[in-house]
């Protein structure tokens, strides 16, 4: 199983890396998902994750290579979405935010109980949230930094698209993510921690 989350992951990264919209966005979207790899592998031995996780996680990195690829504004996908349903904005960037508090929700989960940092479940979820919203922000921190610092790459990057809340939905989004994945998916990471 292992060896086919490594042959997709690649795969899709190399896909990603051909001729894509714009390079320094493309460095900029994939390079969470490439650090991520590094420090799956550096760890797998040593703290390996569950199933549930590590699916979780190849599913954020293919969001984040292909909103790298197209640029988060222009996922072909999401504008026929856009067309279809009236709106005036490619909202696959919404997907990705949403993805940002989902995926780490569990991965967060997965660590803090694992090594015991909470006595109360409910303590646990709610720094899990906390973590979650705050990685957000940071990250909305990091696209704002970017933006100053580069004028060309700052468009595609940022992905705002005339919205002018759209830094505060992205947050909202994330949010509703990590708060979904607990709800949701607790239960089946519970069995899954047992097995491991």
């Amino acid at each position: 199983m292992r060896y086919l989350w490594v042959v997709v992951f690649l795969s899709v990264l190399i896909w990603s890396g051909i001729q894509p919209k714009d390079r320094a966005t493309w460095l900029l979207e994939v390079l969470p998902a490439i650090i991520g790899f590094v420090v799956l592998a550096a760890n797998y031995r040593r703290f390996p994750l569950t199933p549930l996780v590590y699916q979780l996680i190849l599913v954020h990195a293919i969001i984040l290579m292909v909103g790298g690829h197209y640029t988060y504004a222009e996922v072909p996908l999401f504008d026929v979405i856009r067309d279809l349903t009236g709106g005036d904005r490619n909202n696959y960037d919404k997907l990705g935010h949403f993805a940002q508090g989902f995926v780490p929700a569990l991965i967060a989960r997965e660590v803090v109980l694992r090594l015991g940092v909470f006595q109360s479940r409910a303590w646990a979820h709610f720094f899990i949230v906390c973590l979650c919203l705050a990685l957000s922000a940071f990250y909305e921190l990091i696209e704002w930094w970017v933006a100053l610092a580069s004028k060309e790459a700052a468009d595609a990057f940022l992905g705002t698209q005339g919205y002018v809340w759209d830094t505060q939905s992205d947050m909202a989004f994330a949010l509703a993510g990590a708060i979904l994945a607990l709800l949701v998916l607790s239960r089946i990471h519970n069995r899954q921690l047992v097995a491991l």
